[in-house]
């Protein structure tokens, strides 16, 4: 096995959620190298319709009191989290898929009549093939990453920082230097995770 080969399975087989964070903030050079690795995945179409909106302070204190109310903090389980340096909100543009799917290469498919005429929702998987990317530069880095949702929080997140109506949040990753313990697991990981071999079906299920 090359030395790249082994690398990358470092890589993956190391990457966790971090929700421990130094203050320290991320050299630009570095951050740039870590968001450019979100548009190495596929894209149906070539559409390429994921763009990052990327906050660094104040903007990153302003999304935690759009996101989380103050008499909340007393009690919120990672306060580590509320260090990160840097938010980076990952959006999908569903329009933009169809507007693809209504060029001449593209048009006998029927996806570019609406957006109902997707069966799967190719904005959201191709993003989330981006944000793997992301989220594996992050770790071959050193840095810690934490992709967590905004759920009932996307109208006003998106209202404060200017993000126009038509685009989608797939979510916020927070992104920092770990903080010692920053790998604590949450509750959820106390469930274990399946044997991956188990989930392959070769030939039929």
């Amino acid at each position: 096995m090359s030395n790249s080969a082994q690398e990358f399975d470092r890589v993956l087989a190391s990457r966790r959620m971090c929700r421990d964070f130094a203050v320290q903030e991320i050299e630009p050079e570095l951050l740039n190298k870590v968001l450019l690795a979100a548009f190495r995945g596929p894209s149906a179409g070539n559409t390429a319709a994921m763009e990052l909106l990327v906050l660094s302070q104040p903007q990153v204190a302003q999304y935690w009191s759009l996101t989380l109310a103050e008499e909340k903090r007393e009690s919120f389980p990672w306060p580590g989290l509320l260090k990160a340096p840097t938010l980076v909100i990952p959006l999908v543009r569903p329009s933009a898929y169809q507007e693809r799917y209504q060029e001449r290469d593209k048009a006998h498919t029927g996806l570019g009549d609406s957006l109902e005429a997707w069966q799967v929702p190719y904005w959201f998987v191709d993003g989330g093939a981006g944000l793997m990317g992301l989220l594996l530069a992050a770790e071959a880095a050193g840095l810690g990453a934490l992709l967590f949702g905004q759920f009932q929080h996307e109208r006003a997140v998106a209202t404060a920082f200017e993000v126009p109506e038509d685009y989608r949040a797939l979510g916020t990753v927070a992104l920092g230097w770990p903080n010692l313990g920053g790998r604590k697991p949450s509750v959820s990981a106390a469930r274990g995770r399946v044997d991956p071999e188990s989930l392959i079906h070769h030939q039929s299920w």
